[in-house]
């Protein structure tokens, strides 16, 4: 059977695969957001809450995802449980990192124009930092999704959603009939879906960052 024709047959499970594979990236990137875009705002201008939350953020990604989505397994389960916790913990870092990067980085003279305003420091925050680090923030989620999208192909070791399955089903068949068309159908799958996600926060940048921050970037 040739790859296009496996394709076909098998057209109803692949698209429901990665269906899965996009939605469980999309909602652990989506909190990971929240939080880590939230850690950021409260820990940019305190040091020890800064070094704190960036240094258990970089421990949890040095942790090997099979590693983690194993420990998972006693506390949150098989399946989306632990690929959710797992996902999510491993985007912390960039999100978190740029939200910090982006809001220190927002020129001091700004910063006291709004003051000088009368803006309250929290306005000052959300109004003025945040739209200006805004492009970094975005960079960072953008960095994260692309990495938990190949994260979440290994996640189908504890029965984890999306295209894994695919891959590690051809790859423990190697040899045997379409064990090769397997592994080439998820791993294909999961490049169209890093393509689309990256479409996605090509749009969002265009919509929501001013040209002048855009040319500047």
């Amino acid at each position: 059977m040739s790859f296009s024709e496996y394709v076909i047959s098998r057209w109803g499970t692949l698209s429901l695969a990665a269906a899965e594979h996009a939605l469980v990236v999309g909602i652990a990137i989506g909190i990971a957001t929240v939080v880590g875009v939230g850690i950021g705002l409260l820990a940019h201008d305190v040091p020890k809450v800064r070094s704190g939350s960036l240094t258990i953020s970089a421990a949890i990604l040095t942790v090997p995802s099979l590693a983690l989505l194993t420990l998972l397994i006693p506390l949150t389960g098989l399946g989306w449980g632990s690929t959710l916790v797992a996902l999510t913990a491993y985007a912390f870092l960039p999100i978190i990192r740029n939200t910090v990067t982006g809001l220190r980085g927002v020129d001091a003279a700004t910063v006291e124009a709004g003051r000088g305003m009368g803006l309250s420091r929290s306005r000052v925050l959300l109004k003025v930092q945040l739209p200006l680090a805004w492009p970094l923030i975005l960079a960072g989620v953008r960095i994260a999704t692309q990495m938990l999208i190949g994260i979440a192909a290994i996640a189908a070791y504890v029965d984890g959603p999306g295209l894994g399955t695919q891959i590690f089903e051809g790859l423990s068949r190697l040899g045997s009939v379409n064990s090769l068309n397997a592994t080439l159908a998820g791993t294909l799958g999961i490049v169209v879906i890093a393509v689309l996600f990256d479409l996605f926060f090509f749009t969002v940048r265009q919509l929501t960052i001013p040209r002048g921050l855009r040319v500047r970037q």
